[in-house]
């Protein structure tokens, strides 16, 4: 795969805010040189020593591999709280131009925040050629951005998946839905068999989960024109997305609370709620909330809005990237790409981290047995392998963080409202917050 000589890079804020294109180019080459990055070597003496922020479980073992095969260049775990932790101290670091680490585990919808504000490093030029085919389309647009760019190697995926309790199903006589039309009319089935049971829920409170579904429709919220950010979360896909599930809620056939409180643990765990519009990892969670059930369940692609067509979304994931602050943006590349792609190092990622692997071959040859809570599903994985291959692209933006925001107080309103029409009015609530706070934040914004 060859890559044209010209690199795009996402939009910066505009020289409002002291801050053209080239000042970001200039901006990272000289934070590249600053001598309080992470990396380190002996002079010449000793083997290169980098640093890696991650909060993924056991990495430490993972990497350990890497060191005992690579004895010029020694990776040292720094491990963080959490994803927005990370991105928050990231940023400070490259504010402050010293004190960040070579290199640094990012959620893709926080890939745009970091390269907007200067804090990863377009490692196109230091990846092999034949990488980017490891990956579906979908988690490589992820981390380009739509450009010739590459800011991160995808480390794992959330392709979104339909969980069900296939003791229930059968017991009420309902085939496994393969469209939204059949989920509908499966929903409506098990409300009149028990009124007290739905088949899901609408959570305001995931506005990632929403995303994949839009994902799923074709929609993408954000995009880049030249200079400029598009922004379109009230978009066709958007509102067939949100009128399908605000009708489904107005008609009382599917529930209304949000996920991951104690009403919505207690109604997985006691079968109240028959299904789970969910993700890849959604049997580990299961498993802990909802220990009674194990053995179950099974999982199947999400429904489709076109059959012929099939398409899905993500919900969750993250990669590996390189920061400007590094002295050593070349082994830290090597890194990166050893840690998602080389065979051995997925298998330990998926052994000990529990994490689903993006590199799709690679993914294939470890994940080989189901998750113990599913473990009646021996061929779980390789549902999850056709759903990650047929993912929609999806771009996000650099204030993903406002949009979702406006997303829980749009959406939580709607849904107490139980009202199809307030559920696609609160679309446009969204992109009219997002709008004007990249305008505010000095960003070009494309009409």
């Amino acid at each position: 795969m060859s890559r044209a000589s010209h690199r795009s890079t996402a939009p910066a804020p505009r020289p409002s805010r002291r801050r053209t294109l080239a000042a970001v180019a200039a901006a990272a080459l000289l934070l590249a040189g600053c001598s309080g990055g992470g990396s380190t070597s002996a002079g010449g003496d000793g083997p290169v020593e980098l640093t890696f922020w991650t909060w993924a479980p056991n990495m430490e073992q993972v990497v350990q591999t890497w060191n005992e095969s690579h004895p010029d260049v020694q990776v040292t775990v720094n491990k963080q709280d959490g994803g927005d932790a990370a991105v928050t101290k990231l940023l400070t670091a490259v504010k402050a131009g010293s004190g960040a680490p070579d290199l640094m585990q990012a959620e893709y919808q926080k890939i745009p925040t970091l390269v907007s504000s200067d804090a990863l490093a377009d490692i196109s030029d230091q990846l092999g050629d034949d990488v980017q085919d490891a990956f579906p389309s979908s988690v490589w647009n992820s981390v380009t951005l739509g450009s010739d760019a590459v800011y991160a190697v995808p480390q794992d995926s959330g392709p979104m998946m339909f969980l069900y309790r296939a003791d229930l199903f059968e017991q009420y006589g309902i085939a496994v839905p393969t469209t939204w039309d059949e989920y509908a009319d499966a929903a409506r089935k098990i409300k009149a068999a028990d009124p007290a049971k739905s088949l899901g829920t609408f959570s305001a409170n995931d506005p990632g989960w929403f995303a994949g579904l839009a994902q799923q429709a074709g929609a993408s919220w954000w995009g880049i024109e030249g200079d400029a950010w598009s922004v379109d979360v009230d978009s066709e896909a958007t509102r067939r997305v949100a009128a399908y599930w605000g009708g489904m809620v107005e008609e009382g056939v599917i529930a209304n609370t949000p996920m991951y409180t104690p009403e919505w643990n207690a109604a997985l765990n006691d079968g109240t709620q028959v299904g789970w519009v969910g993700s890849v990892w959604s049997p580990a969670v299961l498993e802990g909330i909802a220990p009674d059930t194990a053995g179950t369940w099974m999982a199947a692609p999400l429904p489709q809005w076109d059959a012929a067509d099939p398409a899905g979304g993500n919900w969750g994931g993250s990669a590996t990237g390189v920061t400007t602050q590094s002295e050593h943006p070349e082994e830290a590349a090597e890194f990166a790409q050893w840690l998602n792609t080389d065979p051995e190092a997925v298998q330990a990622l998926a052994d000990v981290s529990g994490v689903y692997p993006a590199a799709t071959d690679a993914a294939d040859q470890a994940l080989t047995d189901p998750p113990a809570f599913i473990s009646n599903q021996p061929d779980y994985y390789d549902v999850v392998g056709r759903v990650a291959e047929t993912t929609n692209d999806f771009t996000y933006g650099p204030n993903v963080n406002v949009a979702y925001s406006a997303y829980t107080d749009a959406f939580g309103a709607a849904a107490e409202q139980r009202s199809a029409a307030a559920f696609t009015a609160a679309l446009a609530s969204i992109q009219s917050t997002t709008v004007e706070d990249l305008e505010n934040t000095g960003f070009t914004v494309a009409k």
